[in-house]
């Protein structure tokens, strides 16, 4: 029960369908979403692939509780190896587009080989066509999403699709449905491009997901609702200001990376902060994702009329306080372009950053840069511009849009990119949230915050306070928040929901919508296995422990002024305790008799 039954294999090469049967037994070993997704790419490619070459596959996979009415119940990820990191790429998206797809009758699609022409799907309940999509190649989201809805003949269709920043390879490109929200790490965009798949567009499904228990299952999401509702987080601070009300959060507690992690806290928080984009009624209403009782989404309008969403705090700190930009509008537009192209905002906003200390250090040069502005901390006028440039890879734009870490490389000084296995790391700066950097350096797909939300009992004290400083115990806390994570995007759920729920209640509705006869220990091991293949697929592909680390600047660089002052990532003292709580070797290899517990051969 809770899945449709179906996959679709679709391979653009020869342009064949076909429908298989789900596998069952396998789901209950890895539930769905991301979960079983990563099991089969593990099974059906070599890890050592290149990520833009036809033999690689992208997965489309929804979870067990997509298309319910669980909170947030409309969650779906794409899957593949990634062209950034050269290792897993995992990327999760809200919005409508999952709930819909499921609802056509399937639990999967699995894209193969490489259309000759630009091509996209199109899914009308069970009748699945590849079409032409020349006519929107070249096209930004929404554009290409006004057409092919237009096309469709449905009012209502929905659009996944890449922008310019995947038809052009962008290392860090995303997969933006319904315009705004974003598969957005890790480069799954450009695994698209590759296959010169445009879009997957879903006109209307009939279809509702079988629950093994329907009464018991309302039961329970009547009392998550409640939970969500009455916690301070997703019932009042998410809603009043989005994500974005953790600017100043952040920031009071040293921890908010400002200038490419050259310091700690921005002088100007207050002027791009999520009160501020209140305050100037940029803000016009909150937006919410399928069965979604948070609504995080911001719609903004800037004064000269441009409408977009956002930015939410990840962007807003990627062009804001990394680039020292404090001007809303431009962070903002910026954020409206980072859809529109197709771009994960954060590896985006970071790159310049990179590029902005590059230049002011010396390394890039001013004749480099052609008729563009200089590439100096606080400039608007360069975050707008040269995201452009990365879109279609202009002048020095072309570097850019293979990342930072590439860009620093290819000037002699990788060290100056703020990333974890290539991957550009986000807003909380680990040299003061301890656990987050552990989280960062063992991340499966790079640098990243989504799979081990330490911030929660580092900063906000759920579900209990820490010592955001100090290192004891912190490999556990980080083991155990990577394995519900992973159940949580095998579910098909937002994490945001975890703000308010606990292992108790996910088990809950996992159980009353599969019938699955688990006990809390039983689903965490789930999530175990999950997290345990990833990296069987990592270390296939040549990621091994070395890359288990932070950039020098975070390791041995302490930071110069505030109440993180003094401090730097005390790394080798979580790392060994990790590795030992995982059940892998001092080389970051899972054991064989780890293995043999999971079920893994």
């Amino acid at each position: 029960m809770a899945y449709m039954g179906k996959i679709l294999r679709v391979n653009l090469s020869d342009k064949s369908i076909k429908t298989e049967a789900f596998p069952q037994e396998l789901a209950k070993q890895y539930l769905g979403g991301r979960g079983l997704a990563s099991k089969i790419l593990y099974d059906e490619i070599d890890a050592k692939v290149e990520p833009l070459s036809p033999e690689n596959k992208l997965i489309f996979a929804t979870g067990p509780l997509t298309l319910t009415n669980a909170p947030t119940g409309g969650r779906y990820m794409v899957i593949t190896k990634g062209p950034l990191t050269g290792g897993i790429a995992s990327s999760n998206s809200g919005g409508f587009f999952g709930a819909k797809f499921k609802a056509t009758g399937y639990d999967m699609i699995i894209f193969e080989g490489k259309s000759e022409k630009p091509a996209y799907l199109f899914i009308d309940d069970l009748k699945v066509e590849l079409r032409d999509a020349s006519h929107v190649w070249g096209k930004n989201v929404d554009t290409t999403t006004d057409i092919l809805t237009a096309e469709s003949t449905h009012k209502k269709a929905n659009v996944a699709c890449i922008g310019p920043a995947g038809e052009n390879l962008s290392n860090f490109a995303a997969i933006i449905n319904e315009k705004t929200r974003a598969a957005g790490r890790t480069g799954v965009g450009a695994v698209m491009g590759s296959k010169n798949l445009k879009a997957v567009v879903v006109a209307s499904g009939k279809f509702k997901t079988p629950l093994d228990n329907p009464e018991q299952f309302k039961a329970t999401v009547k009392e998550n609702l409640k939970a969500i509702k009455e916690n301070g987080v997703t019932g009042e601070g998410l809603p009043a200001l989005g994500t974005k009300v953790l600017d100043n959060i952040i920031n009071e507690i040293g921890a908010y990376p400002t200038r490419n992690f050259q310091d700690s806290q921005f002088e100007h928080t207050d002027e791009v902060s999520g009160e501020a984009l209140v305050e100037k009624k940029y803000l016009v209403k909150n937006t919410a994702c399928y069965a979604c009782p948070i609504a995080c989404g911001r719609k903004v309008t800037l004064p000269d009329g441009a409408t977009g969403e956002g930015p939410e705090y990840e962007t807003g700190w990627a062009y804001g306080a990394s680039c020292g930009v404090k001007d809303l509008i431009a962070i903002s537009r910026a954020g409206f372009m980072c859809n529109d192209f197709g771009f994960d905002a954060i590896s985006a906003g970071a790159t310049i950053a990179t590029a902005m200390e590059l230049y002011e250090k010396g390394y890039i040069k001013k004749e480099e840069l052609g008729a563009g502005p200089e590439l100096k901390f606080g400039s608007s006028e360069a975050i707008i511009y040269y995201t452009k440039a990365m879109a279609f890879r202009e002048g020095i734009g072309n570097k850019m849009a293979d990342g930072a870490y590439r860009l620093a490389e290819s000037y002699g000084h990788p060290e100056l990119s703020m990333t974890v296995k290539k991957q550009e790391i986000p807003a909380y700066d680990p040299r003061v949230v301890q656990g987050q950097g552990l989280a960062y350096a063992t991340n499966n797909r790079g640098g990243d915050h989504t799979r081990a939300y330490l911030i929660s009992p580092e900063v906000l004290g759920i579900p209990e306070k820490l010592d955001s400083q100090q290192n004891e115990g912190k490999a556990g806390w980080v083991k155990v928040f990577q394995e519900i994570t992973a159940i949580i995007d095998a579910a098909g759920l937002c994490i945001f929901t975890s703000f308010a729920l606990g292992a108790p209640d996910y088990l809950n509705l996992i159980k009353n919508a599969t019938g699955y006869d688990w006990d809390e220990t039983q689903m965490l091991k789930v999530g175990e296995r999950i997290w345990n293949i990833e990296r069987l697929f990592n270390l296939a592909a040549g990621i091994d422990a070395s890359e288990d680390t932070l950039p020098d600047r975070l390791l041995n660089e302490k930071i110069k002024t505030g109440p993180g002052k003094g401090n730097a990532t005390r790394l080798d003292t979580m790392l060994p305790e990790y590795y030992e709580l995982r059940g892998w070797d001092e080389n970051g290899v899972p054991s064989e008799e780890k293995l043999k517990e999971l079920g893994i051969k």
